[in-house]
């Protein structure tokens, strides 16, 4: 079998460690993600998300077969499902997708995107990527989220961790952020000093072993947006972040980043 390559055609795909229904969710593929397959087992393949590294077992039925050609045109994939509701695709079935911001819309031409042989009407003014975002940008599609339900693995609206919630404003405005916090922390520029920080930076917190296990976008040197429990603005300082409902300390921080 020569290699294969997918692109995921429903708008969430849960990615899980082991090829079964019942194993953990490690991420997600959002729509137009598209993906290296790896191995097959029945209808479980493990793929590599082309957009982050990110290695996880999926159920086939959940993509369109991609060219070697047509996955690498993905790369340069320029337009995304903006910080918005009811942002609807439409197959040529006349099926609706209502897909979650930072979903890609490849090869976006006249109106239709492409998924291998597919075509999507896209029913809303896509989002174009570009490098010229500021901190304000950010700031207001990380506020977007602001309430959406904590969820291991979660990368869309309606459920995110940490991680996911960080990777996608930032993917919406145009910085390539790696799938996990402690890979997010080896990006970036370092922030020396909390008094130093401008919104839009990225704080790091680590465990009792030092492992880094938490993340969230600064609002200003004593605020950050993050989810925990749910996506959610908490005071921090020094130590870390204070949650006040719970009246203590939750996450100790480590470092902070900046990539803006």
């Amino acid at each position: 079998m020569g290699q294969e390559y997918g692109i995921c055609r429903v708008a969430v795909a849960p990615l899980r460690t082991e090829a079964s229904d019942k194993a953990e969710i490690s991420s997600q593929l959002l729509f137009g993600d598209h993906v290296e397959v790896l191995e097959k087992k029945e209808k479980w393949w493990l793929i590599y998300n082309a957009y982050d590294g990110y290695e996880g077992w999926m159920d086939f039925r959940q993509l369109s077969k991609l060219s070697l050609e047509q996955y690498a045109k993905n790369h340069d994939c320029d337009h995304v499902v903006p910080a918005e509701l009811a942002s609807i695709v439409i197959d040529e079935a006349g099926s609706k997708y209502f897909l979650s911001p930072g979903s890609n819309l490849p090869l976006l031409e006249e109106g239709f995107c492409s998924l291998g042989s597919e075509k999507f009407m896209v029913m809303f003014t896509p989002k174009k990527i570009s490098t010229f975002y500021t901190a304000d940008d950010v700031i207001n599609n990380a506020l977007f989220f602001q309430n959406v339900p904590y969820l291991w693995g979660g990368r869309n609206l309606f459920g995110m961790d940490c991680s996911g919630f960080v990777q996608i404003v930032f993917k919406l405005n145009g910085i390539q952020l790696k799938r996990d916090a402690w890979q997010q922390a080896e990006q970036g520029s370092d922030v020396n000093f909390l008094p130093e920080v401008k919104a839009g930076d990225v704080a790091f917190f680590d465990n009792d072993e030092g492992r880094i296990t938490h993340v969230g976008i600064m609002l200003n040197a004593n605020e950050i947006i993050h989810a925990s429990g749910k996506v959610r603005i908490d005071p921090i300082d020094d130590q870390g972040i204070y949650n006040i409902e719970l009246g203590k300390y939750t996450h100790h921080l480590r470092i902070i980043k900046r990539f803006i």
